[in-house]
């Protein structure tokens, strides 16, 4: 079971993440993010994204580096986060291996 980390909870993060829950389609996830992100916001959470699913298929900080350009610190805190972390990564990781996105 994931924990929740009791300060991010908030009425806010709830509005949030009820928002993002009812998105129907790729396209209006595309929309939703552009209005609430940043370009270079939006790069660095697909690069995390990108970096989680290249070590949780055993591929090297290295062959990570290389094929992301994210530095050793980004793999490094994405990796933390991938054994230490609140699951997330790992829970989506499970659902969504075996599926074309």
């Amino acid at each position: 079971m994931m924990s929740v980390n009791p300060r991010l909870v908030s009425p806010a993060m709830d509005s949030l993440l009820d928002a993002l829950l009812a998105l129907e389609t790729r396209e209006e996830g595309y929309a939703l993010l552009e209005d609430l992100c940043t370009v270079s916001e939006l790069r660095d959470l697909s690069m995390r994204w990108q970096v989680a699913q290249l070590l949780h298929s055993g591929q090297k900080y290295e062959d990570i580096e290389s094929l992301t350009g994210a530095s050793s610190a980004t793999i490094s805190r994405v990796k933390r986060a991938l054994r230490y972390g609140a699951d997330g990564y790992q829970t989506m990781l499970e659902r969504l291996e075996g599926k074309d996105t």
